[in-house]
């Protein structure tokens, strides 16, 4: 076996050692099992001991970790992210999700994607580095947190560490986008697409009240009705659509592999934004996604008995707000679509969009792009906006440069497994990303 191999595989059993321990993330605190956090962090020091000998660490938070890899310059520093938390498991899956099966090339488990993959894809790149003893150009962070599924504080507080010493960074990079496979209708080649900007997070609760009772007399409109008829209203009154910058540019660079139909259209998006937004609302829920604030219901509460009259009823809102819209701007409209002054808005948690990274001719997009040319020569790089929440908006703070990619080829089948069932990574694909870190690592400047 070659030494290069030997490597790789090395990688790959690190990745299925940490896949192993079940770092499941809860919002309420008792769930939490504290010890497999405990672990992880002891097995990650075993896998990886230059990085913990070499680099100084600084723990954030419960188990939050922030690594300093000096540089010869300290002038332009970079961060590089990842977290150890998982979802908890959910649905029936080909392989145990804690059992870091390889089947067929394929590596199965809960966080191989989601985000053990990136955290080990990066330790790796800087473990190898440092046996060779390499020194980089800038000084190199690593942050680490372990709440990001549950939008804790690791990440805002390791904003704080990095604030406080001072340190502003030339670009951060956590996860996010990806070397997307079968990403849009027509084009062959997948598309590396980088988070240049992401969506705010805001979660609402609508509520009803009412007098509740025996189910054999209900009342006209109770609670559960009203609730119902609040969501039917919300369901036929989507928010406003349009493309933002982002969106613009993806179409530009997809245009010359497109269908010839579409290739005009999708060159001149932005002369021809009013007829592209039509089309990607029309396209579906994931392209609709792209350029408009959604709503979704995700949670329902009523009577706690099948014989009784609900004295409450709840249904929880998730609201992915788009770049251009705001918070207040999206609650304005959840009260005008529903239009009922006895369903009450009790707001749980809000985040506005976040920034948007500069992408065009900014040379720290431009080294992104040059070193998934290299790894990945045929995808297409792109900015795009990310629709999920990571970690990385706390560090618009202190960066104007936070982009999201992780270097990992998925298809579609594949992106739908995170934080669903059967998530996986080809064993090849994570070996690239590896590589992909490590180029990047080396390239900067």
């Amino acid at each position: 076996m070659s030494p290069e191999s030997t490597g790789q595989n090395r990688a790959v059993a690190k990745l299925q050692a940490l896949i192993r321990i079940p770092t499941v993330s809860h919002r309420d605190p008792e769930l939490v099992d504290r010890a497999a956090f405990d672990r992880l962090l002891v097995e990650l020091a075993t896998q990886f001991p230059l990085l913990h000998e070499r680099l100084t660490l600084i723990r954030v938070g419960s188990h939050g970790l922030l690594f300093h890899w000096a540089g010869e310059s300290a002038e332009r520093p970079v961060v590089l992210m990842a977290h150890t938390d998982v979802v908890p498991v959910e649905g029936t899956w080909q392989h145990p999700a804690f059992d870091a099966v390889i089947a067929d090339g394929v590596l199965w488990g809960r966080g191989t994607l989601d985000d053990k993959g990136c955290l080990v894809g990066i330790c790796e790149a800087v473990e190898t580095l440092l046996e060779r003893d390499f020194t980089p150009a800038q000084d190199v962070w690593l942050s680490f947190g372990c709440d990001e599924e549950i939008s804790g504080t690791a990440a805002p507080d390791a904003v704080g560490e990095l604030s406080a010493r001072g340190v502003r960074p030339w670009f951060v990079l956590d996860e996010g986008g990806a070397v997307a496979h079968d990403a849009f209708p027509g084009v062959s080649r997948p598309v590396a697409v980088i988070g240049v900007t992401e969506k705010g997070v805001t979660s609402v609760e609508l509520r009803v009240e009412g007098r509740g009772g025996h189910a054999s007399m209900p009342p006209p409109m109770g609670p559960t009705a009203r609730i119902a008829r609040a969501i039917l209203r919300l369901e036929g009154a989507p928010f406003r659509a349009s493309l933002p910058a982002p969106t613009v540019e993806l179409l530009t660079r997809l245009a010359p592999h497109a269908p010839a139909p579409l290739r005009p259209l999708m060159a001149n998006a932005s002369r021809l934004s009013p007829v592209l937004t039509r089309a990607l609302v029309a396209a579906g829920p994931e392209s609709a996604a792209m350029v408009r604030t959604t709503a979704a219901v995700t949670t329902l509460s009523g009577s706690p008995a099948l014989n009784v009259i609900a004295a409450t009823a709840k249904a929880g809102v998730n609201l992915r707000i788009m770049v251009g819209d705001t918070v207040t701007g999206a609650l304005d409209h959840l009260r005008a679509a529903i239009k009922d002054d006895q369903v009450w808005l009790d707001v749980v948690e809000t985040g506005e969009p976040s920034p948007v990274s500069p992408f065009l001719g900014d040379a720290a997009f431009e080294l992104l792009e040059e070193v998934i040319g290299e790894v990945f020569p045929d995808a297409i790089p792109a900015p795009y906006v990310m629709m999920a929440a990571t970690d990385s908006r706390h560090f618009t703070e202190i960066c104007e440069r936070v982009y999201r990619f992780a270097p990992f080829r998925m298809s579609r089948a594949q992106r739908e497994s995170i934080h669903s069932y059967d998530e996986r990574i080809n064993v090849a694909d994570f070996i690239a990303g590896v590589g992909w870190y490590r180029t990047l690592i080396e390239r900067v400047r």
